[in-house]
């Protein structure tokens, strides 16, 4: 079974649309641990639009699932916060300065040599490195020579055209995650994955370990509840 780790990023948003600590970030990553997410998902960014930089020391106090830090590992400021926070993951995104979310997974090809040269400095640290891929099988082989842990498939094309022919959307997935198994890389995926589409995905991704979910998550829960939409997911995922 794949794990499930919820993004709590727009929980910040919200906390921070009004000033305050209203909602508390920290109680509810508590909260969702407690209703069974597997890890506990952010992704700072320079302007801390939703997660301050506070917050990740913050909540590295008090995970005691998986954390995982996202973000672009271009920014010195983000090489720093890692590092002096150790997270079990780190996830490193190709993000653009003041970019809305995150829409491309990295060029393994043309950014070789960069790769090969950060992942090492997370992993002396102890901490396992994942980075963000789109569903490419020469992005995968290329992903394979930096040295990363494991690949997060970017599923945000999948999800698009979930609705109008699952098998067409899948397809490209279910090979980058063969070629991935093959060569050894753990696999991750996240991006608009929800309670629509997660179960097929799950189904049809040979070797899946983990999804980020955030923002269907959140928005599930403004109905069902946070706990139930938690064990609504995990059930996806079985």
């Amino acid at each position: 079974m794949a794990r499930l780790s919820v993004n709590i990023n727009k929980i910040a948003t919200l906390r921070n649309s009004r000033g305050g600590n209203n909602p508390n970030l920290v109680q509810l990553a508590k909260d969702c641990e407690r209703f069974g997410a597997q890890g506990i998902t952010v992704h700072p960014r320079p302007d801390e639009r939703h997660i301050r930089y506070q917050d990740v020391y913050d909540l590295k106090k008090i995970v005691t699932t998986e954390f995982n830090i996202e973000g672009n590992c271009q920014e010195e400021k983000f090489v720093e916060l890692v590092l002096a926070n150790e997270p079990e993951q780190v996830t490193l995104v190709p993000d653009a300065l003041g970019q809305i979310t995150s829409n491309h997974g990295w060029d393994t090809v043309k950014n070789q040599d960069y790769l090969k040269e950060i992942i090492p400095v997370f992993q002396k640290a102890g901490i396992r490195v994942s980075i963000f891929v789109d569903p490419i099988v020469e992005m995968v082989e290329a992903a394979s020579t930096t040295g990363t842990d494991r690949i997060e498939l970017y599923t945000e094309a999948y999800a698009q055209q979930y609705l109008q022919n699952k098998e067409a959307a899948i397809a490209l997935y279910t090979a980058a995650a063969q070629v991935a198994q093959k060569l050894g890389l753990g696999i991750n995926a996240g991006h608009d994955l929800d309670l629509d589409n997660l179960q097929y995905f799950a189904e049809n991704v040979p070797g899946l370990d983990e999804v980020s979910i955030g923002h269907a998550l959140i928005t599930d829960a403004l109905y069902y509840g946070l706990e139930n939409t938690i064990q609504m997911y995990l059930r996806q995922l079985r």
